[in-house]
This record gives C-alpha cells, structure tokens and sequence, in this order.
C-alpha cells in the first residue's frame, strides 16, 4: 500500500507507505552505499533511488478505501537518496571544501531534475542523522523528496511570508536576519554569504538556522561563490555541534526552498537551513511529548541567548581544531 489520505482536521495529505515495511534487515557488515560492495559504482558524491520510496513517479493505484468523505490519492512524488562520500564512517566536518563544493552541486542538480516535473509542488532535501532521530544506516547520506502538495508546515511559512509582505512590502526573513543581526545575542557565526544563529523562537535547544545573506528563493539561485560558501557553512555548523558535547551529535537538517510549479516566491520567500537536534545536553534527550506532537505548542527547556554562548563557544573550539 502506498497513498495519500486526506486529514480534514489540519487539511494535510498523509503519506501511507506500508509497503517500507517489507524492507529487507541489511545483512551484518554489509552496506548497500559503499563501493566495495557491488550496489553502487565509485563515486566521490551520487543520487541513489530510494529502494522503498514513499513517493513515486509511477505510484499505484490507492487501495479501494475511498468514500464521500474518506479522500485518497496516489502517492505521486520522488524519493532520492544524497550519498555524502564513498567512505562509510566519513562526516560532513571531514570533506574538503571541493567536495562539499560538489555536494551543492549534487543539491542543485537534483532540485532542478525535479522541478521540472510540473506534479511536483514542493522539493526537500534534508538529513537525518544519528541513532537519536532512528537513523539505522550510518553511510554518510541526505535524501531529497518531491511532494505532489506543499507540506502543511510549510504552507504555514510561506502564507506568513505573503502575508508579512503583503503589509510591509518586505520579506520577512530579511526583516528577521536584520533584527537578529541588530541584536547580535543569537548569532553564532556569519561569513560573506550566510548567518548561522538561534532565532529569538528557537523550538529546539540546538536548533540552529542557517540564512542566505542575499534574498534568494531558490539555492538552485546563488552565484559559485555563493555556493561554495554553502557548503562550507553546513559543514562549519555540523563540524560546530560535533565540538559541542564532543561527539557526532544527532541531527535533523532541512532545507526551506520556495514551493515550485505553484505561482511567483520571488519577493517573499528567502531560501533557509533548520536544524533539529533532539539532545538538550550531552545526555539528555528533548523529547517532543503531548503538547509539542498533540498540540504543536512547543516548549524550549533551554533560554536561546545562553545556548547561543555555548554554541559559540564549540564553534570556537571547532575552527581550533580545524586548522
């Protein structure tokens, strides 16, 4: 079974995507990603088709659940897999500044493939990292999905990006990297082109945010330099958490791109990172209980300025140890 189901109560499609759960346990000492094992070719970085997608481009027909008010439909959409390096226990702080160069321009490549499949409304790649957040494969990899509708989260940001510039003929990202900037109690670290900080919000003890200096909609949009300098500031900021507690920290990162094939972002959207990671110290866990998953009222146990400090601080320590 794979199919989308309509929740009237948030208006959201559900992906339904039984069909994973026949995925095969890998064998001991086996890994599908690396080269020595035969499923893939050599290479330095490489988009992999998901084996088990939740989203296809020829999906199945829905099961016969359908009814006036039970509404489905197919689970049209992509699901690739980004893989990082060849090197199965390699971390994003370990690639040179070339690689990760290629990386974004695997990213940008991918992005631009899918797009042009008009179905397609939103495209987002991200990565899971760590056993924390149920990672079972350690290959360094990201993924990149393609939805046929535009996600409720982010149909809530992008209305509020209209909306905020509808009133103040602004974007309302830049208004938010100014005044985080303006304050300069948040910021981590800023180089040419992006600005890494806690924003005044911050859901997540850790939950850093990387913004484009520059208003862009799209990351398939930044000049060379542009994207250069991307791939080294994710690399920094994952390098940067990595000092925090002095272990590979758990992460979900997810990048904020303006929908596609859906009308013009071009004024009100402005391309962003969102980290999540679930620790809130260096062995404690933020769990996301009743109120954060039944009420989306999220709870911080943490004040973003001092963790900010501390981030800082590893930040400091990272590039130290870098050099």
């Amino acid at each position: 079974m794979a199919e989308l189901r309509w929740h009237p109560l948030i208006k959201d499609w559900i992906m339904i995507a039984s069909n994973r759960q026949n995925r095969p346990q890998m064998p001991k000492d086996y890994c599908p990603f690396c080269p020595s094992f035969g499923n893939v070719p050599d290479y330095e970085v490489m988009e992999y088709d998901n084996d088990f997608p939740a989203l296809s481009q020829n999906p199945p027909e829905p099961d016969d659940v359908a009814t006036d008010f039970f509404k489905v439909r197919p689970s049209y959409g992509k699901c690739e897999v980004i893989l990082y390096s060849p090197k199965h226990t390699q971390t994003l702080p370990e690639l040179s500044d070339e690689h990760m160069r290629k990386l974004v321009d695997l990213w940008c490549e991918r992005f631009t493939l899918m797009r042009a499949d008009e179905k397609i409304k939103y495209i987002f790649p991200f990565e899971n990292r760590g056993e924390t957040v149920g990672v079972t494969m350690p290959h360094p990899h990201g993924q990149i999905y393609g939805y046929s509708f535009l996600p409720k989260k982010l149909e809530l940001e992008t209305g509020a990006a209209k909306e905020y510039y509808v009133e103040k003929h602004k974007c309302l990202f830049c208004d938010m990297l100014e005044n985080e900037l303006k304050e300069n109690k948040r910021i981590i670290f800023k180089n040419r082109y992006f600005t890494v900080f806690l924003p005044f919000y911050c859901e997540y003890p850790y939950g850093v945010y990387i913004f484009s200096n520059r208003h862009t909609e799209y990351m398939t949009d930044f000049t060379v330099e542009e994207k250069t300098e991307l791939g080294l500031t994710i690399r920094d900021t994952v390098g940067m958490l990595d000092s925090l507690f002095g272990y590979q920290f758990p992460y979900m990162m997810c990048m904020h791109n303006a929908p596609v094939n859906m009308g013009d972002y071009s004024k009100d959207f402005h391309f962003h990172i969102e980290f999540f990671p679930p620790m809130r110290s260096a062995q404690k866990q933020k769990f996301n209980a009743s109120s954060e998953t039944g009420a989306w009222a999220c709870c911080n146990p943490t004040c973003p300025e001092e963790t900010a400090q501390e981030l800082r601080e590893a930040y400091k320590r990272y590039k130290e140890n870098s050099k």
